[in-house]
This record gives structure tokens, sequence and C-alpha cells, in this order.
């Protein structure tokens, strides 16, 4: 059954089939954890920097896509109010580069009321016109260049709206073990909770995968079809599309193409967050369920997961099933920066009976994970405890 009703009036919900991953726990349960600090034990309310001055409305979104995850909402765009602008144009960087036109952060605060209103008319007259990005190269540690994406400041502004929107739907969705680029959870979170289903669970394995050039290879049409998962709102959705076909300027030439999500871009995390958690997320919790008769933990942030196991048959099966779960999004796993290496608790007696020497170790979100390094942390977390008691 279909509901209708005015673009401006409060979101209309269309139920369809029920999903496959209704009642799905969160990680927190399934990890077999506490929740991080903060996060309580309810679904986490959505911490942005228009959080203060969000509408009735938004928090009426969020609250009806934590009650359900069977609906899509069909009017969203009128969130996107000057207020909202206004907040999103205060949470911008300061002095970041300027696009294209050369505008800094500065420069449109000059007047930024009449700016915000002209902004906001050509958004929902549907005459706003993102402009191509400025292509930029950042020095990595490995001596490659990592491309940047340098957005107008107009299309960042523009970009944070939505991202606050689409923020209140999928804050609900999203499951616990997923960390990177997410409101409240950054690094440590996802190290802690590494550190904590090791030495909590029996995991004797750890696959250390990484999506080979992720941003660069996330297909267009895959990122609208899973946005359409919740989003019905069109305007919406040509927002998005116009972001990731307007291509990038390099030596006064413009590309464009039918995949990536530009790095630098205000909405592109939100959206690599949306496409794994339908390829990865989603999946790896029913593989779970379903397959794995041993011990598993699982972390990831943003392209960069961990996978810990109890049998080594399963982790290897687990390999295999991925590359194929991957390859049927148009993904693939990086060849030499994934590994399924012997680690764990037990880790150091199982390779000295093999005579295979001292464990091995694997880096996650720029930290080397060394064995001893665990045992010393949970050993500093049972002080903690006494201490407490």
């Amino acid at each position: 059954m279909s509901m209708h009703a005015d673009e401006d009036s409060d979101e209309v919900v269309v139920p369809e089939k029920r999903s496959n991953k209704e009642g799905l726990p969160s990680a927190e349960i399934v990890e077999g954890r506490a929740s991080p600090k903060g996060n309580g034990g309810q679904a986490t309310a959505v911490r942005t920097p228009s959080r203060g001055i969000a509408s009735s409305r938004l928090e009426a979104v969020r609250q009806t896509a934590r009650q359900s995850r069977e609906v899509r909402f069909t009017a969203l765009l009128h969130h996107i109010t000057i207020d909202l602008l206004k907040q999103s144009y205060c949470a911008l960087k300061r002095d970041a580069a300027p696009g294209i036109d050369g505008v800094t952060w500065w420069a449109y605060g000059e007047n930024l009321e009449a700016k915000l209103k002209d902004l906001h008319e050509r958004i929902h007259k549907g005459s706003y016109r993102a402009r191509p990005a400025k292509r930029s190269y950042i020095p990595k540690a490995d001596g490659s260049k990592r491309p940047l994406s340098i957005w107008c400041l107009e299309d960042k502004i523009v970009q944070q709206a939505v991202v606050t929107v689409l923020e209140a739907i999928y804050e609900q969705d999203f499951v616990g073990f997923s960390y990177g680029f997410r409101p409240e959870r950054g690094q440590h979170d996802a190290l802690d909770a590494l550190y904590a289903g090791i030495h909590r669970r029996q995991v004797n394995w750890v696959l250390d995968a990484d999506i080979q050039g992720f941003f660069d290879a996330m297909a267009h049409s895959w990122i609208i079809r899973f946005l359409e998962h919740r989003i019905a709102d069109k305007r919406i959705l040509r927002l998005v599309a116009k972001w990731l076909k307007v291509g990038t300027v390099e030596d006064g030439r413009v590309t464009r193409g039918e995949r990536g999500a530009p790095q630098g871009a205000v909405i592109s995390p939100i959206l690599a967050n949306v496409y794994l958690h339908y390829v990865y997320d989603l999946w790896v919790h029913r593989w779970r369920q379903t397959k794995a008769a041993g011990d598993m933990i699982v972390i990831r942030y943003a392209d960069d997961t961990i996978v810990g196991f109890q049998h080594e048959h399963e982790a290897k099966a687990f390999l295999d099933d991925l590359k194929e779960r991957l390859r049927a999004f148009e993904l693939a796993l990086h060849p030499s920066k994934t590994r399924l290496i012997r680690f764990g608790r037990y880790a150091a007696k199982q390779r000295q009976e093999r005579g295979e020497g001292k464990p091995e170790t694997f880096d996650f979100l720029g930290f080397s994970v060394l064995q001893r390094h665990m045992e010393r942390r949970a050993t500093q977390r049972k002080r903690q405890r006494r201490e407490a008691a």
C-alpha cells in the first residue's frame, strides 16, 4: 500500500516487503561487549553540527527510521532550511582551500543571510547547479599520492545539509561494528572494540582486509540503488547524483565517470557507509549467523575491516565468500593489504608448537597491533576494574 501527501507535509512512509534485516541486533550485543561510553543501551541519537536546531520534523524522521527499517521517506527536501544551511556553513573548516570559484569561507560569510536565502531558493526550485571539484593531490606514506577533490564552498554547504538529513535515517540503520565517519565514533572506539573482542572471544585467526581503491570503485548506479532502499524523495537523490556526476577539473580539463565518490567531498563518507552497509555489514552479519560455528568478531572502519575467527577453516571460507560478495558489487580486496594470520591469546603458544616463531602483527587505523600490546592492554583493564570495585 502506498501513501501520498503534499511535498511540504511531514514524511510519508511507504510500507514495503519485510526486510531481511528486521530485528538485526546491535553489534554491542553481537560482539558480546558493552556499548561505547556515552551511547547507552538505546539507539544512538544523531549528533551533528545542526543537532541543536534540528526541526521537530527531522526528529520525527529519526524516530520513524528507528521504529521500522521497512519505510522509505518520500518528503525530505523541506528539511533543507535556511537555518540548516547556516549551521552547515558554520560546520565547515574556515581555512580550507577554495574550489574552482575561488570563494573562501570568510568571503562567503559576507552578507551571509542573503546568500543562504538565495541558495535555499535555488535548491527548492531545482535551479541549484553543482560545480566540478578541483583535483589536488596529497602525499601518502608509501610515496604515492592520494587524489583529493576540492569543492566550491556552496556545494559543501548543501552537501553538509544533506548529510545531516541522511544521518537522521541511517544512524538508526548502521550496525554497531561500523565505526568510520560516524557521529561520536572514532578510531579509538574501533581499536577498543578490537581489543575487547579478541580477549573476550576465542579468536585464533585474524583477517585484515582492505578493499582496493574503494572510494574510486564505488559504482554510481549501486550508490543510488542503495539509497533508494530508504529514500523515495527524488529531489534528494538528484542532488546526490549531481555531485557524483559533476566530475573534477585538472589542468583545465573536466573528467567524469560512472564510479567513484570523490575523496574530499562532504557527502562521500556517508555514501561509503551506505554502500558498505548493504554490501558488507548486513551480509557479514548473516554469514556469522548461518555459517560460523565458532566465535567470530567484526570491526569495520570505512573500507578497512578486521574479522576474527576461532577456526581456521571458517576464516578461509569467509575470505573466499567475501571475494565473491565484493565482486558482485564491482569491488575487490587489495591483494597486498589483505592477510589472514594466526593471532589471538593463544597464538604465541600455537606458533611455538609449530616452530613458526613469534606471532605476526597487523596494522589497523595507523596502529601496529602487536600481541604483547594486547596482553598489556587486557592486564591494565583488569587492574582498573579491581581498583574501581
